[in-house]
C-alpha cells in the first residue's frame, strides 16, 4: 500500500519525504540522548543534593535560556540564510549530555543541563524552518506529524536506557548508576552527527521545496492571530508542569521505584508519538474543511482542559492515577509540538519564518521558566496549593482560545 502511494508522488514530493524522514531519524537520535537525560535529570540533581526549588530553577532557567536564544538564532538564520549552520552547531552541543557522566556536584550537572538546552535553542528555529519547506509538499500537519512520530520513538528509547540501568543496579540508586546511564549516550551522539552531515551534503537548498509549491500570496507581516496564539500558549504552558518536577515528586514521595520513573516518561513519550501523527492528520483535515490555513489551531481548545485534569493526577500518591496523568501529559505534549510547528509554517511567510519560530520560542521558553520555578516553589510549600494555582492558570487560557477562534474564523 505504501509503495502504491509513494509511486503516485512526484520527484519533488519524494525528495521532500526523504528529507522529512532523515530529519526524523536525526531527531530520533537526538531524543534518545536528551529525553533520556531529562527523564532522570530531576532525580539525579536530587541525588547530588539539590532541593525542589533548585531543580525547578535549573530546569526552568535552562528552558528559558534555550528558548530565548531561539529569538537570535531564528532571526540570524533568516537574515544570513544560515539555517544549516545553526542546525549543525546546535546538535553538536548535545555532547553535554554524555558529559553528565563526569559530574559529581549538582552545580556542574546544572551547567551541562543548561548547555544542552542552549544547543536545542540554537538549532530548533533553523531546523524547523528547513523542515517546513519540505512539509509544504505533503501537508504541514502530516509532515510535522511524521517528524514528531520518529522524534518521539527516540524519546521512548532514551528513558528506557535508564530503566534498564536501574533494574540491573542495586535497590539504592547511587550517583555512579546515573552516570553509567549518561555514558551510554556517546554512541547515538556520534551516529546523529554522521546522519546530519549526510543530509547537509545531500540537500543544500531545502527552500527550493517551498518555492516549487503552488500557494496563495502571503502577507510578509506576522499576523495578529500569531500573537493571540502566543498568548494562549504562554498561559497554558505556565500551568503545564515539567517532568523534572513530576519525577522529583515520584522519587521523594516514594510513589515509584527509580527504574519506574523513566519508564513512565517513556510511556508518555510513546503516547506523544502516536498522538502526534493523529493530530497532524487532523490538523490538515481542519485546514481543508474550512479552506483556511489557520483553522488547524482550533484543535488546541482541548489543551487547557486536559492539562487542568492531568495536574492533580500526576501529583497524586497512587500508581494508577499517576499513570493516567502521564498518558494525558503525553497527549498534551503531542498536541503542542505537532500543531505548534505546523501552525507557524502556515501563518507566516517564508522570509519571516525563522524569526517567527524564534519569537514564539522565547514566549514558550519564558512560560516554561516561570512555570518550573512556580511549581518548584509551591511544591516546597504545599502540593495542594501548587495544584490549585496551576489548574487556575489553565482555566485562564480558555477565554484566550475563544479570542483566537474569532480571529481565525
Amino acid at each position: 500500500m505504501f509503495n502504491k502511494y509513494f509511486s503516485k508522488l512526484g520527484e519533488t514530493q519524494k525528495n521532500a519525504i526523504f528529507l522529512i524522514i532523515l530529519f526524523g531519524i536525526i531527531s530520533l537520535l537526538g531524543d534518545v540522548i536528551y529525553e533520556g537525560a531529562r527523564s532522570v535529570n530531576g532525580p539525579y540533581l536530587e541525588t547530588l543534593g539539590a532541593s525542589a526549588l533548585i531543580v525547578g530553577l535549573v530546569v526552568g532557567f535552562g528552558e528559558f535560556l534555550g528558548y530565548a536564544i531561539r529569538l537570535l538564532s531564528g532571526y540570524f538564520s533568516d537574515k544570513i540564510k544560515a539555517h544549516w549552520f545553526f542546525t549543525i552547531f546546535g546538535y553538536g552541543l548535545l555532547i553535554s549530555v554524555p558529559l553528565l557522566a563526569l559530574s559529581n556536584y549538582w552545580q556542574f550537572a546544572a551547567i551541562f543541563i543548561v548547555l544542552e538546552r542552549i544547543g536545542k535553542g540554537l538549532r530548533s528555529p533553523a531546523r524547523d524552518t528547513i523542515l517546513s519547506y519540505a512539509t509544504k509538499q505533503v501537508g504541514t500537519g502530516l509532515g510535522f506529524g511524521i517528524a514528531e512520530f520518529l522524534d518521539q520513538i527516540g524519546a521512548v528509547i532514551g528513558p528506557l536506557v535508564f530503566t534498564f540501568v536501574f533494574i540491573s543496579a542495586g535497590p539504592v540508586k547511587t550517583v555512579a548508576d546515573y552516570q553509567q546511564g549518561y555514558s551510554y549516550f556517546w554512541m547515538p551522539f556520534v551516529m546523529l552527527m554522521m546522519v546530519l552531515f549526510f543530509v547537509y551534503f545531500k540537500v543544500r537548498s531545502p527552500e527550493e521545496f517551498e518555492s516549487s509549491y503552488s500557494k496563495k500570496e502571503e502577507s510578509k507581516q506576522i499576523p495578529k492571530v500569531f500573537w493571540t496564539y502566543s498568548l494562549f500558549t504562554f498561559i497554558t504552558t505556565v500551568g503545564f508542569v515539567s517532568f523534572a518536577i513530576i519525577g522529583f515528586h515520584l522519587k521523594v514521595q516514594g510513589i515509584l521505584l527509580d527504574a519506574e520513573i523513566p519508564f513512565f516518561y517513556a510511556v508518555a513519550m510513546m503516547i506523544d508519538a502516536i498522538f502526534g501523527l493523529v493530530v497532524g492528520k487532523m490538523y490538515d483535515s481542519f485546514k481543508s474543511k474550512h479552506d483556511n490555513e489557520k483553522s488547524g489551531l482550533l484543535l488546541l481548545g482541548i489543551v487547557p482542559i486536559l492539562t487542568a485534569v492531568l495536574i492533580p493526577l500526576v501529583f497524586s500518591y497512587n500508581f494508577v492515577t499517576v499513570l493516567i496523568g502521564m498518558l494525558l501529559w503525553g497527549i498534551v505534549m503531542g498536541s503542542h509540538e505537532t500543531v505548534m510547528k505546523a501552525s507557524i509554517a502556515d501563518i507566516t511567510s517564508i522570509n519571516k519564518r525563522g524569526t517567527a519560530y524564534g519569537i514564539f520560542s522565547v514566549i514558550y521558553g519564558l512560560a516554561l521558566f516561570i512555570g518550573a520555578i512556580l511549581a518548584g516553589y509551591l511544591y516546597d510549600i504545599s502540593i495542594f496549593w501548587m495544584i490549585l494555582v496551576l489548574v487556575g492558570i489553565e482555566i485562564l487560557g480558555i477565554p484566550v482560545y475563544f479570542m483566537m477562534k474569532r480571529q481565525i474564523m
